[in-house]
């Protein structure tokens, strides 16, 4: 990796985490719908069989008990969404694994659809879900996009992550992603680049199996992204993380899927049409529901609380889980919509300084001054477009927005067993559910 792109990396992990800064107290209402009104509903799903050392996601083991009653907590705060005026149409399930209680989601979804205008409806899973009977159960609920968490098809990788007795081997897995190819519209495999101890060769190897002998319809190829917390704990199992070679993984990532794949994202790979993996890009506003979810709304950052069991109480008490804000500046918001539109390859200039009433180009003067010396854009007119340099300045760009995002989550972990301890509650992931 270049020095300079170091130093934006340190540059870009210092302004994400002032922008991550959140305000914590009791429950904030959730405001009324705008004019405005965000396409996207996401739907945080928490509950895991097990716990992987690198996920800095809001996860906890699951308890089937508590979470039929998380489920029907879900329930009642979608109503709520649905009862201050919002109508979105794309609807992105997140985890966590949302499919460890196939039942229970099919019943979630099948209220989404009846509240809504859904269009388009995405969950992730992991490959021993992949099954007839959780199939049949995705597709009762009206689901057409299914990502699927595989990271590596390396035996090696896997049983350092904590998968291979969790999810299976590299040679199971790839059974069941044939097994699964054509059940949906789209079918999206969750890889991982520049892993500890992964190698060119080891890559190249899961480039070929998923692009040769699976032929699957899209890949979101990330790069190993961390918070302060998990990266510690990664190292104990993993090894150590570094950035050095992470250009060339990607480098090698694009020069092999290209022609078979294009660019949706600067890291997701489509061979056809189908949804983007990042529920941002649909719409950089969108709001969130369940515990540890967030939403951006009217140049706001909402976080619902990432203890589950007060997650009950708050939304049966306050109606409201919100227990986190973060008000951005005009600034901000027009700096967080060029990440998020540029994330998606392309920013439209019109629609964008439209929205920030013609001041566009005068807020973000010298980011895209700087974008443009460095030849990370080029400009067709309407559109600024990403370079094929600007691609990988972008998932810097990206890594470092993501673990902003990660060490926030630490930071409401934190919060929570602050509480749990002054309770004289043990410390561990699972307490989070107190």
């Amino acid at each position: 990796m270049r020095i300079i792109d170091r130093l934006q990396g340190r540059y870009l992990h210092s302004v994400f985490d002032r922008q991550m800064h959140f305000e914590l107290g009791a429950p904030v209402a959730l405001p009324t719908a705008g004019p405005a009104r965000p396409t996207v509903l996401y739907i945080h799903i928490p509950f895991c069989e097990s716990l992987c050392p690198f996920c800095s996601f809001h996860r906890v083991l699951l308890d089937r008990d508590l979470a039929r009653t998380y489920f029907s907590t879900l329930r009642d705060e979608i109503r709520i969404v649905a009862d201050k005026g919002f109508r979105p149409s794309i609807v992105y399930v997140g985890g966590g694994t949302p499919t460890v209680m196939p039942d229970e989601l099919e019943k979630t979804l099948e209220l989404v659809r009846s509240l809504f205008p859904v269009q388009q409806i995405s969950t992730e899973t992991n490959p021993n879900h992949l099954r007839e009977d959780v199939f049949t159960a995705l597709k009762a609920a009206g689901i057409n996009r299914v990502s699927v968490g595989v990271q590596s098809f390396d035996d090696r990788l896997l049983r350092a992550m904590g998968r291979y007795h969790s999810y299976g081997s590299g040679a199971q897995i790839i059974e069941r992603l044939k097994f699964a190819q054509g059940q949906f519209d789209t079918l999206n495999a969750d890889m991982i680049f520049n892993l500890p101890h992964q190698t060119a060769a080891s890559l190249q190897r899961d480039l070929a199996i998923i692009r040769d002998e699976i032929g699957i319809d899209q890949i979101s190829w990330y790069p190993l992204m961390t918070s302060r917390r998990t990266g510690s704990a990664m190292k104990k199992s993993m090894g150590n993380y570094t950035l050095d070679n992470e250009q060339v993984f990607y480098d090698q990532l694009r020069e092999a899927l290209d022609p078979d794949y294009q660019l949706s994202s600067v890291w997701c790979f489509s061979r056809t049409r189908g949804l983007v993996d990042e529920y941002i890009i649909a719409d950089t506003e969108y709001i969130g529901v369940g515990s540890g979810s967030f939403s951006y709304l009217g140049g706001v950052m909402y976080a619902n609380t990432f203890s589950i069991k007060r997650y009950s109480r708050f939304i049966a008490g306050s109606r409201s889980a919100i227990t986190a804000v973060r008000r951005l500046t005009v600034y901000e918001q027009a700096h967080y919509d060029m990440v998020m539109t540029l994330f998606g390859l392309s920013l439209d200039k019109q629609k964008l300084n439209h929205k920030y009433g013609g001041n566009l180009f005068r807020l973000l003067w010298k980011e895209l001054s700087l974008l443009r010396l460095a030849g990370a854009v080029r400009d067709d007119g309407d559109r600024l477009l990403l370079t094929r340099r600007g691609q990988y300045e972008w998932v810097i760009t990206m890594r470092e927005f993501f673990t902003g995002i990660n060490n926030f989550r630490d930071q409401m972990r934190h919060h929570v067993r602050v509480e749990l301890d002054a309770l004289g509650k043990p410390d561990s992931d699972q307490t989070l559910a107190g």
